[in-house]
């Protein structure tokens, strides 16, 4: 039996514009791997204390993971941590903050002590709750060390980041702008600790850690993380 014209170029711009999206995805997701790549608990992650991650949360405290978006838990002042340990890599994630949101994303942490100052982190807070702090203390900041290029977080919107680490260097896209670019051994800024007492220098911070994401959202809205992947570099 034949086949109507129309219904075979139907069925083959179809098939070509199925092919070109898989084949695209593949392409740009080539090497990744989900990090939260299931419904409920998060499996090999932990909930840690937000100034001392050596310490257990208490046990009601539960991130979720719920149609594939992470959500930080209540009571607020936890980092959810990955058992596992990454040295060089490129993340991707897109997060989404309330109002009052105050969140980071730890980078190469060690599983002691607070990530903001013995590894790294990438603030992430709600520039309506933070813009009375200094600029590296709003979102893109690497906490009171170093302030982004631009601020480009928006506000109630889902975000896009993407942070390349590979050996000293270190590049962070927010919204697909750059506002990081740097060599970590150049970077002698002092940055305090909250007690006032100087933290590790940026260039003597490990680099081999463990990746987290903080909660220290006040009021309803949680962090929510989604599409977060890793890919690991060579």
């Amino acid at each position: 039996m034949g086949i109507r014209p129309g219904v075979v170029g139907g069925l083959g711009l179809a098939l070509i514009l199925v092919s070109h999206a898989w084949g695209g995805e593949a392409a740009l997701e080539e090497g990744f791997e989900k990090l939260f790549p299931q419904d409920g608990v998060p499996a090999g992650w932990s909930v840690r204390r937000w100034d001392d991650v050596s310490q257990r949360a208490d046990a009601q405290v539960v991130w979720q993971v719920r149609d594939g978006v992470l959500h930080g838990a209540e009571p607020r002042g936890t980092w959810l941590m990955s058992d596992r340990e990454f040295g060089d890599f490129i993340l991707r994630f897109e997060f989404q903050l309330g109002p009052q949101g105050n969140s980071g994303c730890a980078l190469r942490a060690p599983m002691t002590g607070d990530p903001a100052f013995d590894g790294l982190e990438l603030q992430m807070a709600d520039r309506r709750y933070t813009a009375e702090m200094k600029e590296a203390e709003q979102t893109g900041g690497i906490y009171r060390a170093i302030a982004p290029r631009a601020q480009v977080y928006r506000p109630t919107e889902w975000n896009t980041c993407e942070v390349t680490l590979q050996g000293s260097h270190l590049r962070v896209a927010l919204n697909d702008q750059v506002i990081h670019d740097l060599d970590l051994d150049q970077q002698t800024q002092i940055a305090r600790r909250h007690d006032g007492s100087a933290a590790p220098l940026l260039k003597d911070r490990p680099r081999r850690g463990h990746i987290g994401f903080q909660e220290l959202s006040r009021g309803e809205g949680h962090v929510q993380i989604r599409q977060a992947r890793i890919k690991i570099l060579p």
